[in-house]
C-alpha cells in the first residue's frame, strides 16, 4: 500500500503549532468528545467519536484517547464557508484497516459529518455542499453566495469511503507555473480546496533550496557559491529534477529563509488536517567540482537539457553519499518537520548514468532515505520511460509509489507488467505550462480508472492530479478528484449534468446544454497522443504556418470547435439571478476566451491564402479581423481577476528587499512565461512560450504587438514584391522579460457584456467571405 498506517500514527503527534508557530509540538493527549461545535438541539455524540488536540490517527493509542483533533478542519470551514460553518457539527473517528470515509447526516441547520481525518471531514462536507446544498467550490470559482440561510437536511445517512488510499496532487512543476511567489494564506486556500476533493498527499517543494543550501555548505561551499547555484523561485522545479541551476540567480540568503519559513507553514497545515506533505527527497544533485572539493567522491556529468547545463550526479553507490544525504535530511526535518513520502526522480529527462550501475544507485538512494525516515515511501513520477525496468529492480517496490502522468495520454498500457507490480496512482497532466486551454481526457479517466483497479493482481492504490499548471479547468478538477470517492464508474454524461447544476446554485437547462457542449468537445478529447487541449495561436510565434505556440503542444483541434461556440450562446442565456456567482463568471470568460481563441485557427489559413495570392485588400481586411479579435480577446481577459498578468508580476516583486532583487524576481516571473530562458534554451531548445497563456497584459503587449509587427513585415512585401524582413523575435521577447512595467491587479469591465461581444463577432461573416476566400466549414 505503500505508506505505512503505524508510522503515519506515531508521526501524528507532531502537528498543529507546526502550521502556525513552525515549532513542533506535541501535546498531552486528552479524551473529549469530538464535536467541535454542535448546533443547538443537536446530537454531538457518536461510537468512537472524540476530539484532541492531535493531527493524526493514533492507531496504537489507548482506549479511549482521542482519534484526532477536528479543529483544523473546522477552522477551515469557517475561512471556505464563513456564516454557514456553525450549521455544521464535525466527529472525529478512527480510521478503519479499510482506509478513509465519511458520513453525512442531519436535519434543517444542523449538518453532521464524521470522518477519519481532518481532511476526510472537509471531503463529508465537499460532498454535503455538492451533492445536497447544491452548490459549488471548485479551483477556481464558485456559487456559494447561493446557499440558503438554513442548510437542506439530508435524507437518512450517507456514507462514502475512498476506493484507494493515495489521493495525490501537484506536479514537481506547479510551484513555477501556478505562482512561485504566493503568499501563506493563498497556499493554505489551495490546500483547503484539495482537502474538500478528498485529497491526501501534497507535493511541497516550497523552500525546498534550503536543505541544499545548509548541508553542502558542510561539503566545501560557501554560502555566495551556492546561493549563485540555485535559480529563481519560479525555475526551481527543474533544479529540483536535475535539468537546470543558476538561473534567474542569484537568490538571497533573506530569500532562501523565507521560503523555507513558508515551506514550514505549509507541511504544517498539511499536517494539521491529517494529510501528508510530500518532500523533495536527496538523490545525488550537486554543484560543480563536488569531487575535486570532497575526496572519495564520485560525480557524473549529465550534459545538457534544452540548453541548459545539468547539474552534476553524485554516484550514490560512493563513499560520500551516504554522508551528504543524512545532512540533507537533517536539515529538511529540522526545518519542514517529518514525513512519510519523498519525491524524487533518478536520471530525468535524458539524465545519463555514466558508468554508475543504476539499480545499485536506486538501491542506495533508496537506502539513505530509509535511514532518514524509516518506512518511507519514495514517490516516483511515471513519465516517457521513467521509471525503468532497471531502476525499479533494485528497490523494495513496496516502498514505492509511482504518480502515473501518463494514463490518460496513450492506449495499450499494462502498467503492472512494465512496473513489475510496483504501486501506482492513476494520473493525468492535463495541462502543460499552465496553459489558459479548456478540455481532457475526461473520457479516459471515467473508463479506464475502475477498470484498471478490477484488474486481477492490480497494483493500482491511489489517483495523482498532475497539471504543470493548477487554477484552471475546475470541471477536471472536479471530475478527477471524485474518481477516488465513487464506488462505481462515473457516468460521465450524468457527472457533467449533475456539475451544470452546481456549478451556479441552481438547475438551469441553458447550463445544462452548456456543459453538455463542452462536455462533448473539449472535454471528450481522445487519447493515443495528447492528455491536454491545443493552445492559442493568438499566443504563438507569428508565422502563416504557426500550427501551435509551445513546441510540445497538440498542432491541430482537438475537438469541434462549433461545440464551444454553442456552449458560450448557451451560458449567455442562463438566469439572471444565477449569472452572480464567482463560478458563472469565471466560467463565462473562460469559454468566450476559448471561442475566440478556436477562431485563431480559422483565420490564419485564410490570411496566409489572401498573402500567397498577393491580395493586398483580402490580406488586410483578414489582418484587421484577426487584430480586432486579439484586442477584443484582450478586454475579455481582463473583465476576471485569474486572467490577469498584474497579480503575478505584484507578487514576485513584493518578495524582494531591495530594487535590485525586485527587479531580478521579476525577471524570474516574466521570463517563466515568455522566454522561459537565454537564447539557445529558449530558441533552440524550443523552450519560448511553453508556459502560454492568455492574460490580460500578455495579450496586449506580447502576443498581439508580435503578429502586429509581423502583419506589416507581410503587407510590405507584398506591396515591394519582396521577401518579408526577418525580425529577431527572442530579442523583442527578452526585453519584455526584462522590463518593469506595472500590470492592473483588479479586473476592468464586465464579463456578460465582453462575452456577449465575442458572440457576436464570431456571428459575423467573415471578412475571408467577402474577399471570395472560402466560407466557414468548421461549425
Amino acid at each position: 500500500m505503500g505508506t505505512d498506517l503505524v508510522l503515519r500514527c506515531r508521526r501524528a503527534l507532531a502537528a498543529l503549532a507546526l502550521a502556525t508557530t513552525g515549532a513542533l509540538w506535541v501535546p498531552a493527549p486528552t479524551p473529549s468528545m469530538a464535536a467541535v461545535h454542535a448546533p443547538t438541539g443537536s446530537s454531538a455524540s457518536a461510537p468512537s467519536a472524540s476530539a484532541s488536540t492531535l493531527a493524526g490517527p493514533l492507531a496504537n493509542a489507548p482506549a479511549g484517547a482521542p482519534a484526532f483533533d477536528p479543529a483544523p478542519a473546522r477552522a477551515s470551514l469557517e475561512r471556505l464557508l464563513s456564516s454557514r460553518a456553525a450549521q455544521f457539527t464535525l466527529l472525529a473517528v478512527e480510521r478503519p484497516a479499510s482506509g478513509d470515509f465519511f458520513t453525512v447526516s442531519g436535519t434543517p441547520g444542523a449538518i453532521r459529518v464524521q470522518g477519519t481525518s481532518p481532511a476526510t471531514l472537509l471531503r463529508g462536507v465537499g460532498w454535503y455542499l455538492e451533492r445536497i446544498a447544491g452548490v459549488d467550490i471548485g479551483w477556481p470559482g464558485d456559487s456559494l453566495g447561493r446557499l440558503p440561510a438554513t442548510l437542506p437536511a439530508v435524507t437518512g445517512t450517507v456514507t462514502r469511503s475512498a476506493t484507494v488510499p493515495h489521493r495525490y496532487a501537484l506536479n514537481d512543476t506547479d510551484e513555477g507555473y501556478s505562482g512561485a511567489y504566493r503568499d501563506f494564506a493563498s497556499y493554505r486556500h489551495q490546500i483547503d480546496l484539495m482537502a474538500l476533493h478528498g485529497v491526501n498527499e501534497v507535493f511541497v517543494p516550497t523552500g525546498a533550496e534550503y536543505p541544499y543550501y545548509r548541508a553542502l555548505q558542510q561539503f566545501g561551499y560557501s554560502a555566495a557559491e551556492l546561493r549563485e547555484w540555485i535559480p529563481g523561485p519560479a525555475h526551481q522545479a527543474w533544479w529540483l529534477l536535475q535539468n537546470v541551476s543558476g538561473f534567474a540567480g542569484p537568490v538571497s540568503t533573506r530569500l532562501i529563509e523565507a521560503r523555507a519559513a513558508l515551506g514550514r507553514r505549509i507541511a504544517g497545515h498539511l499536517r494539521s488536517l491529517g494529510m501528508t506533505p510530500v518532500l523533495p527527497g536527496f538523490f545525488g544533485t550537486v554543484p560543480p567540482d563536488f569531487a575535486a572539493r570532497n575526496p572519495g567522491a564520485v560525480t557524473v556529468p549529465q550534459g545538457r537539457w534544452v540548453g541548459f547545463d545539468r547539474p552534476d550526479w553524485l554516484d550514490p553507490t560512493g563513499p560520500v553519499f551516504d554522508r551528504l544525504a543524512a545532512a540533507y535530511y537533517r536539515a529538511q526535518q529540522r526545518q519542514f518537520g517529518d514525513s512519510d513520502m519523498f519525491k524524487m526522480d533518478l536520471l530525468h529527462e535524458g539524465g545519463t548514468p555514466g558508468p554508475v550501475d543504476v539499480p545499485s544507485a536506486a538501491g542506495a538512494v533508496q537506502r539513505a532515505l530509509e535511514t532518514a525516515h524509516p518506512g518511507a515511501t519514495w514517490v516516483m513520477l511515471g513519465w516517457q520511460s521513467n521509471p525503468t525496468a532497471t531502476l525499479l529492480s533494485g528497490v523494495d517496490r513496496g516502498r514505492v509509489l509511482i504518480v502515473d502522468g501518463l494514463s490518460d495520454r496513450y492506449d495499450g498500457l499494462d502498467r503492472e507488467t512494465q512496473w513489475g507490480g510496483t504501486p501506482y496512482a492513476f494520473g493525468s497532466i492535463p495541462n502543460f505550462g499552465g496553459h489558459t486551454s479548456l478540455g481532457a481526457n475526461t473520457g479516459a479517466w471515467v473508463s479506464r480508472f475502475h477498470a484498471w483497479l478490477a484488474k486481477p493482481n492490480s497494483a493500482l492504490r491511489g489517483i495523482a492530479y498532475l497539471p504543470e499548471g493548477t487554477g484552471g479547468n475546475p470541471a477536471a478538477f472536479g471530475l478527477f478528484t471524485e474518481l477516488a470517492w465513487q464506488p462505481d464508474p462515473i457516468d460521465q454524461k450524468a457527472w457533467f449534468a449533475g456539475y451544470a447544476a452546481r456549478r451556479y446554485g441552481g438547475a438551469d437547462p441553458h447550463a445544462a446544454a452548456a456543459w453538455e457542449q463542452l462536455r462533448q468537445g473539449p472535454y471528450s478529447a481522445r487519447t493515443g497522443t495528447w492528455s491536454e487541449p491545443q493552445d492559442s495561436l493568438f499566443a504563438a510565434r507569428p508565422s502563416l504556418t504557426a500550427t501551435k505556440a509551445a513546441r510540445w503542444s497538440p498542432s491541430a483541434m482537438r475537438y469541434g470547435a462549433a461545440t464551444v461556440e454553442r456552449a458560450l450562446a448557451e451560458l449567455l442565456q442562463v438566469a439572471p439571478e444565477l449569472r452572480t456567482t464567482d463560478a458563472y463568471r469565471f466560467d463565462l470568460v473562460d469559454v468566450a476566451r476559448q471561442a475566440l481563441t478556436n477562431r485563431s485557427r480559422v483565420l490564419l489559413p485564410r490570411i496566409r491564402a489572401a498573402y500567397e495570392a498577393k491580395d493586398p485588400e483580402g490580406f488586410r481586411a483578414l489582418v484587421r479581423e484577426w487584430n480586432a479579435d486579439e484586442e477584443l480577446l484582450g478586454r475579455l481577459v481582463g473583465s476576471d481577476r485569474r486572467f490577469l498578468l498584474g497579480p503575478w508580476l505584484a507578487d514576485a516583486r513584493s518578495w524582494g528587499a531591495d530594487p535590485a532583487e525586485r527587479d531580478r524576481l521579476e525577471y524570474d516571473a516574466r521570463s517563466i512565461l515568455t522566454t522561459w530562458g537565454d537564447r539557445v534554451p529558449s530558441e533552440t531548445g524550443g523552450l519560448r512560450d511553453y508556459a502560454n497563456r492568455e492574460w490580460a497584459g500578455l495579450v496586449q503587449d506580447v502576443y498581439a504587438p508580435r503578429w502586429a509587427a509581423y502583419f506589416a513585415s507581410l503587407d510590405t512585401a507584398l506591396v515591394n514584391g519582396t521577401d518579408p524582413v526577418a525580425i529577431d523575435w527572442f530579442a523583442s521577447d527578452d526585453a519584455w522579460a526584462r522590463g518593469h512595467r506595472a500590470y492592473a491587479t483588479a479586473p476592468v469591465g464586465d464579463p456578460v457584456v465582453l462575452a456577449g461581444e465575442v458572440q457576436a463577432a464570431l456571428a459575423m461573416p467573415s471578412n475571408a467571405e467577402r474577399f471570395g476566400a472560402p466560407a466557414r466549414t468548421d461549425s
